[in-house]
């Protein structure tokens, strides 16, 4: 009996073994937490990127079937034609990674390419890192 005590007694952590647990997950946390943070930010910048380009070239692509003359809207590129064909292939408007859908901007005098943009994760014009703008004109690198 007093065998079984003495084990039971052994079997569990001090309060010092883990603080010490506690001390080196915290320590971890310090150091991975910010560097994740900062690779999803830039995860995020990567797919505005790529779906910005996707739906230039769709809208691209749509003004060369049809005249040189882009659409009113980026709905365009998800309608079936009378084919059933559709510019981009998904069957809705791709969101910005911050769920907010892409603005567009025909072209016009001054501006003979259109323009695809996402205001970043604040929503509003301007501001830095996650927050900047990205545009098809920003990241072809004309302005």
């Amino acid at each position: 009996m007093k065998i079984n005590t003495q084990i039971a007694r052994r079997a569990g952590f001090t309060l010092a073994e883990m603080m010490v647990v506690i001390v080196i997950i915290g320590l971890l946390a310090t150091l991975v937490v910010p560097n994740v943070m900062q690779k999803f930010g830039q995860g995020q910048k990567a797919k505005a990127t790529v779906d910005i380009t996707n739906v230039v070239n769709a809208l691209n692509e749509y003004a060369m079937n049809n005249s040189g003359r882009y659409p009113d809207t980026l709905e365009a590129l998800v309608t079936p034609d009378q084919k059933g064909y559709t510019y981009l292939n998904q069957k809705s408007v791709p969101k910005d990674p911050w769920g907010t859908e892409y603005g567009y901007e025909q072209p016009q005098p001054g501006q003979p390419d259109p323009r695809v943009y996402t205001l970043g994760r604040d929503q509003s014009p301007g501001g830095e890192g996650d927050d900047s703008d990205i545009d098809n004109f920003t990241i072809r690198g004309d302005s």
